[in-house]
């Protein structure tokens, strides 16, 4: 039985190290005006890809964000990813407002982690995320949604408390 969950584990290892090293694409390209489709499908993830738009002031900066919904998912989030385009993140959305912990373990690249009100509005910002920490990085209320984005690009871009977040949940009628 030991030796079914080691070699069990052992090939789950082995498949997240290669879907690691896989370059980072979406299963659907383009379109023809080179706009990205309404939603996408992350290659390496396999998470589905949505829009994201944060309102900061008079400015909008767009982002395309893959969605970790399940439990499974959001405890993977970025592990293992090398490198973070300036225009994507990652979107960890709650069923219910909760107090929210994360912590860095296999993460390489360090990240804004933004923690999102039910409203929309930005609670707080933990600002460039030390990679591998196995600290709690906490929101300071509950949280209806979580954003990571690179490391820095919160300040680089002016995003802060109080700032709207607005998604296209795929899930939700529109």
């Amino acid at each position: 039985m030991a030796r079914i969950n080691w070699t069990c584990w052992m090939a789950f290892c082995a498949a997240a190290s290669l879907a690691a090293c896989t370059a980072p694409g979406t299963a659907q390209g383009e379109s023809a005006q080179g706009e990205a489709p309404d939603y996408t499908v992350n290659a390496q993830s396999g998470l589905e890809i949505v829009p994201l738009t944060i309102t900061s002031g008079e400015k909008e900066h767009a982002f395309r964000v893959e969605v970790a919904r399940t439990p499974a998912q959001q405890a993977k989030g970025m592990m293992f990813r090398t490198e973070m385009a300036d225009d994507t993140g990652m979107i960890f959305p709650f069923e219910i407002p909760k107090m929210a912990s994360f912590w860095m373990r296999n993460t390489v690249i360090s990240l804004d982690l933004i923690f999102v009100r039910q409203d929309g509005t930005i609670e707080s910002i933990a600002a460039n995320a030390e990679p591998y920490s196995l600290d709690g990085i906490r929101s300071g209320e509950p949280v209806a949604m979580v954003l990571e984005i690179r490391g820095g690009l919160a300040e680089e871009l002016g995003i802060k408390a109080g700032d709207r977040v607005s998604w296209e949940d795929s899930r939700k009628e529109q």
